[in-house]
C-alpha cells in the first residue's frame, strides 16, 4: 500500500529545510495514547492543553508531549512527569530538566522569556537544573496524526531504546510526516528525517562531540525554513560541521525568493540565494490528505562576502 513516505522516497524529495521552527522546546512526558492533536487529544487535561497552546502563542515555544518507547497502556494515573527545555540558538543553546507531579506549573512558567533564551523561571517554578545525560533523541510517534508516523517512528525508537540509546523518547508531531522516521535531536535543535538506527547513531555521537551531522538533515528548528536550508548550504559547501559555528543574522525578501545572510565565528559571512518551490509531481504531503504539491527550499547560490562588503 503506497503511503506519504513511500512517494516522497520515490521521488527523492530534498529534505533540507523542511524542519518545524522553534527557537525553545518545552517537552512534557504523558504517557498513552495521543489523538491527532496531542495537547488536547490525550490523558493529559485538555483545558490545560488548550492553555498551554495560548500562552505559548508567539513566543517562539513549541510545546510537545513525550513518553517512553514501549507499549502505551491506557493508563491515566501519572504521578510524577518528567519535563524538558532547551532553546536552540546558537551562542545560547542549553537543556535542562525538572520533575513535576502539577503539569499545571507550566503555565507559571515565563514562556516568553524561555522562547528568548532565559531559563531562570524554569529551575524557580519547578527546580530545574541542566541536564547533564545523553543528548535526547525525539522520535515522532504520532501515528493519529499519520499513519507513517506509527509504522516507522515507533520500531525506531523502540530500537534505539533496546540499543541503550538512553535519550530516547517518542514525541508527538514534529512535522514532515512524509519524511518518517523523524527525529529532534537537543540541546541543538537539528531535525532528521527518514532516519535508521545506525544513523541516528552517529548523529548522537556528533552531538556528543560538538559536530553536526549534515546527512539526512532537514535543518536546525532555531530558523525559519529559508534560513535551515542556508546554513546547511553553508555547512556542506565548506565542510563546517562544528556545532554553533553558523549563525543566521539576516534574511532578507519575501516568499518566494530570500537572501540569507550566514555568519561564521571566525568572521566569515556568506549570502545565501534561497527561492521557494513545489515539489512535483502532485503527491500527498500526508497520508489521507489528498494530492498536493508541497513546497521545498531550493539553494540557488553560495556567496562568500569580502570584508568591504559586509560593511
Amino acid at each position: 500500500m503506497s503511503t506519504c513516505t513511500s512517494a516522497s522516497r520515490h521521488l527523492d524529495e530534498p529534505l533540507a529545510g523542511t524542519a518545524a521552527t522553534a527557537r525553545t522546546w518545552l517537552l512534557l512526558e504523558q504517557p498513552g495514547p495521543w489523538g491527532v492533536k496531542a495537547l488536547t487529544s490525550s490523558h493529559l487535561d485538555p483545558a490545560l492543553g488548550r492553555a498551554l497552546e495560548a500562552a505559548t502563542e508567539g513566543t517562539g515555544v513549541r510545546v510537545a508531549l513525550i513518553r517512553r518507547p514501549g507499549r502505551h497502556a491506557d493508563c491515566r494515573e501519572v504521578h510524577e512527569r518528567q519535563v524538558y527545555v532547551a532553546h536552540t540558538a546558537p551562542g545560547n543553546v542549553w537543556l535542562h530538566s525538572a520533575t513535576t507531579s502539577d503539569p499545571e506549573r507550566l503555565l507559571d512558567l515565563d514562556l516568553a522569556a524561555l522562547g528568548r533564551g532565559d531559563h531562570h523561571t524554569f529551575g524557580t517554578v519547578l527546580g530545574g537544573r541542566p541536564h547533564t545525560g545523553d543528548p535526547l533523541a525525539l522520535v515522532c510517534t504520532n501515528g493519529k496524526r499519520d499513519r507513517c508516523c506509527a509504522l516507522l517512528g515507533r520500531p525506531l525508537a523502540a530500537e534505539l531504546a533496546a540499543s541503550g540509546v538512553e535519550g530516547t523518547w517518542e514525541v508527538t508531531h514534529l512535522g514532515g510526516h512524509r519524511f518518517s522516521p523523524t527525529l529532534l535531536v537537543l540541546p541543538f535543535g537539528y531535525v532528521y528525517g527518514r532516519a535508521e538506527a545506525h544513523h541516528v547513531k552517529e548523529v548522537l555521537q556528533g552531538v556528543r562531540e560538538g559536530r553536526v551531522v549534515t546527512e539526512g538533515c532537514r535543518g536546525n528548528s532555531a530558523w525559519e525554513r529559508p534560513g535551515q536550508a542556508a546554513e546547511l548550504a553553508v555547512r556542506t559547501e565548506y565542510g563546517e560541521d562544528t556545532v554553533g559555528a553558523l549563525t543566521v543574522v539576516r534574511t532578507d525578501g519575501t516568499a518566494p525568493h530570500w537572501d540569507v545572510v550566514v555568519a561564521h565565528t571566525d568572521g566569515r559571512r556568506w549570502t545565501v540565494t534561497v527561492a521557494q518551490g513545489t515539489a512535483g509531481p502532485p503527491r500527498q504531503e500526508s497520508c489521507g490528505s489528498p494530492l498536493g504539491s508541497p513546497t521545498r527550499m531550493d539553494v540557488l547560490a553560495v556567496r562568500e562576502l569580502t570584508p568591504a562588503s559586509v560593511m
